[in-house]
């Protein structure tokens, strides 16, 4: 069996993320959507065939997985292991030359999506919150919820049953911004789709055609704030 951290493979796909079109477009769909190849195309600001050379490349390294439809092939992280990979190297580039002012905007620091989780101020908040006040307990490799925990959980609309059938239930990601962790794993997943479909949280447009961040930026509406502090006691305006 080949060892992933032997500097061959290491090197192989260190090379795939680091070419700046294949870097953006990879945090393109940090979003958790599938993008089709003219869309990453254009976050990327390269043609369509060289866009389908950089999309065929990470497809073979195993860092996506393709979709054919119809006319079209969609494009999407091939896992969370990938998506974490991507968020920790965005912290690591941070501390290695912080710049002076976040630009990427305001927004996608208050809440953004992490793949398909809440990352930003936001996710760190809950993260914490759940932590500190016991509703999530360690466990090796992550953390369990806890009784007063879940009853908290699913009376937010997160769908518990459905957290229970990822590979891993909860676990830490170093947030890109934060520098500290938020919440992966099945619970971070439904949490944040919970939310989402419920209208507690909202996805902003793209601020422009190359923007990496393009649906990641999300708005905690009225509704949200009000449900986070009923039912989690997370006040994000104290």
């Amino acid at each position: 069996m080949t060892d992933p951290t032997a500097p061959g493979p290491l090197a192989a796909i260190a090379a795939l993320i680091a070419d700046p079109a294949r870097a953006r477009m990879l945090a393109a769909l940090m979003g958790g959507e599938a993008l089709t190849a003219g869309e990453l195309a254009r976050v990327a600001g390269v043609t369509a065939a060289t866009a389908s050379g950089h999309l065929a490349r990470l497809a073979e390294g195993g860092l996506l997985l393709v979709h054919p439809q119809g006319r079209h092939r969609y494009h999407r992280l091939a896992s969370e292991e990938v998506a974490a990979a991507i968020e920790t190297l965005g912290g690591l580039a941070t501390r290695i030359a912080p710049v002076r002012q976040w630009k990427h905007g305001e927004d996608a620091r208050r809440a953004r999506l992490c793949w398909n989780h809440l990352a930003g101020r936001l996710g760190v908040a809950l993260h914490l919150r759940l932590t500190g006040e016991g509703w999530l307990t360690p466990v090796p490799g992550g953390w369990d919820a806890s009784r007063d925990g879940r009853v908290r959980l699913e009376a937010t609309g997160v769908d518990l049953a459905r957290a229970e059938t990822a590979p891993r239930f909860a676990c830490d990601c170093m947030d890109w911004s934060e520098r500290r962790p938020h919440l992966a794993g099945g619970l971070g997943r439904e949490i944040a789709s919970a939310w989402i479909a419920s209208g507690w949280l909202r996805r902003l447009p793209a601020q422009a055609e190359d923007d990496i961040l393009a649906r990641r930026r999300l708005v905690l509406t009225p509704e949200g704030a009000r449900g986070l502090k009923d039912g989690l006691g997370l006040d994000l305006a104290a």
